[in-house]
């Protein structure tokens, strides 16, 4: 029996995914969440083989409790299940350690593939993905210049982007507001650009904030 928990800040969300995987005989929701807080919460708490998380929650995103839910059940396969497209998140987050990325457009069967695949400790690389991964191997380049941040960087980037001060971001990811300037210099230099909306611009225009 599969052990699966469910992380959306929407509740309609949450019970449709249970009652399809209720449907299936090898799988059992077991814990849910509504934010990344919950999630880190779920995963110290619970035994699970599996999380299916969505990325965009209010308070702490899916984004910023992966690094931290890696670090406390590095066992637990996570797949995010997120409303943005592959391109903008998935060759990021599999490289911070999730186990596998679909879109919401998804068909229900995939998902219990993916949660399958996962459960057996291997990674879930779906198509698309695995397009995007043909792609950045075939660049001489490495890609785009938010694809070269580290995770933390990444996660500074997305917050600047989205208007909050280096203090708000201090606390929502523990760290002093000096860190946080060192993460922002780096990630400028990286980046080439130069002012936070410069951030807010790239951001949008890659469609990795709305």
């Amino acid at each position: 029996m599969i052990k699966v928990g469910i992380v959306d800040d929407h509740a309609i969300v949450r019970s449709g995914l249970k009652q399809f995987f209720s449907e299936q005989v090898d799988l059992r929701v077991v814990g849910e969440a509504a934010s990344g807080r919950e999630a880190i919460d779920l995963v110290r708490t619970t035994d699970l083989d599996v999380l299916v998380m969505d990325l965009s929650m209010p308070g702490q995103s899916g984004i910023d409790a992966l690094g931290m839910i890696r670090a406390k059940a590095p066992d637990v396969g996570i797949l995010i299940l997120s409303g943005y497209p592959e391109e903008h998140y998935a060759m990021n987050l599999i490289r911070q350690g999730a186990s596998g990325y679909l879109n919401k457009e998804c068909e229900p069967i995939e998902i219990v593939n993916a949660i399958r695949t996962i459960s057996l400790g291997r990674r879930y690389i779906s198509p698309s993905v695995a397009e995007l991964l043909a792609q950045q191997l075939n660049r001489k380049e490495g890609g785009a210049p938010h694809e070269q941040l580290s995770e933390r960087e990444f996660q500074v980037f997305l917050k600047l982007a989205k208007g909050e001060t280096a203090g708000d971001i201090a606390k929502a990811l523990s760290l002093s507001v000096k860190t946080v300037s060192t993460y922002r210099t780096r990630l400028m230099e990286k980046m080439s650009l130069s002012t936070n909306s410069d951030l807010t611009y790239y951001a949008l225009k890659n469609k990795l904030i709305d």
